[in-house]
């Protein structure tokens, strides 16, 4: 499992995917939180904080996040190497988990130089270090935990199809009805007492309360859920090579 992980993260910095990767997310990041004479503007808003970066920062990796991982299992299946991947001495959860793992530090080496915003910010404060870290560190794993959500169904979408772009499509549909598409569902107001049953079903209502900077087990086990029910989904469609 080991050796594949070094594979994929070999694979990913030898074709340039993850400086692609970096750099897109920082780049369009930069832009909103410094540049761009918007709301997200931090100069512009006057206020020390960071809810810019993590009200954009989804969005970012709503598309990103399945660009990275549309290939995992299709380009795979496209070039034949599939077959000869699963012959190897390794069980089904152990190649989807290596692959899940690149997929994650992938995220994780994008949300590192953000900590250049945290700086900046926490520099400039009034007075110095004026900032709610609290709810800062809260906003950074809630992130992760999405990115982490974001990758587990982008390596599902991979896994039941060899053409990248359709394992995109889905990736990003699947990825935005879990973000937004309950908490949509839910403003209609439709369902009565449901309602709020039902917006919590999605991952913005988790992701949310994590940016509060109360760290809720409630909000974990919910992340940690859907990873998990996507890694098995994925197993499942790997074993079906079988019946």
């Amino acid at each position: 499992m080991l050796n594949l992980f070094r594979k994929e993260i070999n694979s990913f910095f030898n074709s340039l995917i993850a400086y692609i990767a970096i750099s897109v997310f920082l780049i369009i990041t930069s832009l909103f939180l410094w540049v761009f004479p918007l709301n997200y503007n931090i100069i512009q808003s006057g206020y020390a904080n960071l809810d810019s970066l993590f009200q954009i920062g989804p969005y970012v990796f709503l598309f990103l996040i399945p660009a990275i991982t549309m290939r995992f299992f299709s380009d795979e299946k496209k070039s034949g190497t599939i077959e000869m991947l699963l012959t190897k001495p390794l069980s089904d959860i152990n190649i989807i988990m290596a692959k899940y793992l690149a997929g994650i530090t992938l995220v994780l080496l994008s949300l590192i130089p953000t900590l250049i915003y945290f700086l900046t910010v926490y520099m400039f404060a009034a007075p110095h270090g004026n900032i709610d870290i609290g709810g800062i560190i809260g906003s950074y794993l809630g992130l992760l935990m999405l990115g982490a959500g974001f990758v587990a169904i982008g390596v599902f979408s991979s896994a039941i199809t060899e053409n990248q772009i359709i394992s995109f499509i889905i990736a990003v549909f699947l990825c935005a009805m879990a973000f937004i598409g309950f908490e949509m569902l839910s403003s209609f107001e439709m369902f009565g007492s449901f309602d709020l049953f039902i917006k919590n079903l999605g991952m913005y209502s988790h992701y949310s309360s994590m940016g509060r900077g109360v760290i809720d087990s409630r909000d974990v086990i919910y992340f940690l859920s859907v990873i998990t029910i996507f890694i098995l989904f994925t197993k499942i469609k790997l074993e079906s090579r079988k019946w």
